[in-house]
């Protein structure tokens, strides 16, 4: 055999490498035509989401999961609202600036701190909060198979807990999207260009 055999050089593990790849190409195939269905992406997501509330009630038990998975979504829901770039960060950068000597904003053109139009760029794109969301509800499905993670815990101080945390971080991010004029909803009527009136 010469050395140039793909054969002698395969190994034991290059079947499952090659099943691994396609397997990979066929979910990232899946990916990119669910894509642009918005409204079916999340009902699936709803549905997974029921399916494992419906699981955690029947079985009465992974409430630690419940509450990881819960903390995760929120977390995630967070970012999806905050702006890329934090406003409050800008601003204290220019106001460090302004102390060390540097010049004040005192231009008559728009700078990054007046009412100059910038467009809303999420921190957490729409695309990946859905597939982050739907990754942990799979995994969240998956660890209520197994009983080590079934740990014994009174769940209804669980559930208190999540809900106060849930209303702090939710007045705070309302209170910053007040302080610094932001809307990271675009709901309303949508600008058509080109078309009739």
């Amino acid at each position: 055999m010469s050395s140039s055999d793909p054969e002698a050089s395969a190994g034991p593990l290059q079947p499952l490498a090659v099943h691994y790849a396609k397997a990979k190409r066929q979910y990232q195939q899946w990916l990119d035509k669910v894509t642009p269905f918005v409204l079916y992406r999340w009902l699936g997501t709803a549905g997974l989401l029921a399916l494992f509330i419906l699981r955690i009630v029947y079985a009465q038990g992974w409430y630690i999961v419940c509450y990881a998975h819960a903390i995760y979504l929120l977390n995630l829901f967070l970012a999806f609202l905050q702006p890329r770039f934090d406003p409050s960060l800008q601003e204290d950068l220019l106001a460090d600036e302004i102390e060390e000597g540097g010049e004040s904003a005192a231009s008559p053109l728009p700078s990054s701190r007046d009412d100059e139009f910038r467009p809303f760029v999420r921190r957490l794109p729409e695309w990946q909060f859905w597939l982050s969301a739907t990754r942990a509800t799979v995994v969240a499905i998956f660890a209520t198979f197994f009983e080590m993670f079934d740990v014994p815990v009174y769940w209804p101080i669980l559930v208190v807990y999540f809900f106060v945390l849930f209303l702090l971080t939710m007045r705070r991010q309302i209170q910053h999207m007040i302080k610094y004029k932001y809307v990271p909803f675009d709901m309303g009527r949508k600008v058509r260009y080109g078309g009739q009136r």
